[in-house]
């Protein structure tokens, strides 16, 4: 007979998984629109929009992770959280906003989009397979963001078109490599993994040549920077932690298909630019692949 708890384990857990889901795919995808205003703001892309706000916001999470007690890392753990900080949000999110500047948003989400498909080939080189369902969610959800883009005038600079070529790959890479490495808890791994990058990104800006120039900074480019560390690095970052030690690495890197669409409804309502119905039936085909991925994983056996 079984007991109650373990009855309600699996359930809890599976609304965990749904609700992090969530978190990653609505937060995430308007970190977009948030990138935008804060470079439209003034504030320079490595030094501000991604190093100065992951420092704040990792530092603050960890000073209160250490107040409520959990184990800061070891130097081991330090070394695979450099990594992964090198990987996901250096070369990951620093190259985005990067090419944020010269490329198109609609052109940063289809490079972006292709993350998952790096994600299911790495997952593949260190044996976790996907299944045949998750193979068809994937290719479903990437024709989707190809057709969401088609046809539009994208733009965009050889360099930024490498920035984002190299962003999803990087990002991909470390998610896979991450899985079964000594780490501390998943809380604390996101907050020492945002320290430790935002201050590689830091440096990277200064190297790049951008300063702190305040008189060039609005209003509305300092909200969304405070947007991007509160919601953007703070609460999704660290529910993407945490899934990738919960979930399978296809239906994590599922939030790369719906961010698109988080991010064509929120430009429309907020910066009132417009979609069509060509741009509707895009988005259903985007979400009928993270369905089928979705599906295929609750089929496998626990």
């Amino acid at each position: 007979m079984t007991s109650p708890v373990s009855a309600a384990a699996p359930a809890r857990g599976g609304l965990a998984v749904a609700a992090a889901l969530a978190i990653v795919y609505v937060v995430w995808g308007s970190t977009y629109l948030g990138i935008r205003f804060a470079l439209e703001g003034g504030f320079p892309p490595l030094l501000m929009v991604s190093g100065s706000r992951f420092v704040v916001a990792g530092l603050v999470m960890f000073l209160f992770l250490l107040w409520r007690g959990v184990a800061p890392p070891t130097r081991a753990q330090w070394k695979n959280l450099l990594v992964m900080g090198a990987l996901l949000l250096l070369m990951g999110n620093g190259m985005v906003v990067l090419a944020e500047q010269t490329v198109s948003s609609g052109l940063a989400a289809v490079a972006v989009a292709s993350m998952p498909l790096w994600m299911g080939l790495f997952g593949a080189m260190r044996g976790q397979h996907p299944t045949k369902g998750e193979w068809l969610g994937i290719i479903v959800g990437f024709a989707g963001v190809v057709w969401l883009n088609a046809g539009s005038s994208l733009t965009g600079s050889p360099v930024g078109l490498v920035l984002l070529l190299i962003a999803p790959i990087a990002w991909a890479y470390g998610s896979v490599w991450s899985r079964g490495r000594d780490l501390p808890s998943p809380f604390m791994t996101a907050a020492a993994q945002m320290l430790a990058a935002g201050v590689m990104l830091v440096v990277a800006g200064l190297l790049h040549g951008e300063r702190f120039n305040t008189a060039d900074w609005t209003l509305n480019g300092g909200l969304a920077v405070a947007y991007l560390a509160v919601f953007g690095s703070i609460i999704a970052f660290t529910a993407y932690v945490w899934l990738l030690h919960h979930a399978r690495p296809v239906l994590v890197g599922s939030y790369a298909y719906v961010n698109p669409v988080i991010a064509v409804a929120l430009g429309a309502f907020i910066a009132g630019e417009t979609f069509t119905s060509h741009d509707l039936g895009a988005m259903a085909v985007i979400l009928a692949g993270v369905v089928v991925i979705t599906l295929a994983r609750a089929r496998q056996p626990k």
